[in-house]
């Protein structure tokens, strides 16, 4: 079965069920200037849930699963309206066809609802987004750090975080071949 993805005008569905939201629609990524026919849209936080649940329920697109659960930092970006955004990968099975779906947050209030209740796949993705990047979901089961302790005070994969750290591995024995 070829790969399908949802294209730009197949989101109409969509526009139409939720009329006054701005979904932005656009290519995910370009290749040589041109759309790669990867759609995402964008989603205010407040009307997430909403919008991932006729997503996933409705009979046009059938979002079965949650691939992936990530987020990007744009600081610095020249064109970005927005600090971060968190990032859905959709993909139906049943219908072969994958939708981005971003919702983007700025400092002080990095809080988006937690999905765990739509795709219980989505908890430890969203605690390693917690942890590297400081975005909180309201909702989540179990939101604690997964790759750094408790204690951290940072989010490691912010911009601004120093590419060599805080000084907080300096208080660790070094571990080479010889000492083990």
């Amino acid at each position: 079965m070829k790969k399908i993805h949802i294209h730009i005008a197949d989101v109409q569905p969509l526009i139409s069920q939720f009329p006054n939201l701005d979904f932005a629609p656009d290519s995910l990524i370009y290749w040589n200037g041109q759309p790669s026919g990867q759609t995402c849209v964008r989603v205010p936080p407040e009307r997430l849930i909403e919008v991932l649940l006729f997503l996933k329920y409705d009979v046009r697109y059938e979002m079965e699963q949650l691939s992936d659960l990530t987020c990007v930092d744009y600081l610095n970006f020249s064109r970005a309206r927005d600090r971060f955004g968190v990032t859905y990968s959709l993909l139906s099975i049943s219908l072969n066809h994958r939708l981005w779906v971003k919702c983007f947050v700025n400092d002080p209030n990095t809080e988006v609802p937690s999905v765990t209740g739509l795709w219980p796949g989505a908890d430890w993705l969203e605690r390693e987004v917690y942890d590297m990047f400081g975005i909180r979901f309201k909702g989540h089961p179990d939101l604690r750090r997964i790759l750094t302790w408790e204690e951290f005070d940072a989010h490691p994969l912010r911009k601004d975080y120093p590419l060599r750290g805080r000084g907080e591995r300096e208080n660790f024995e070094a571990i080479n071949r010889e000492s083990t």
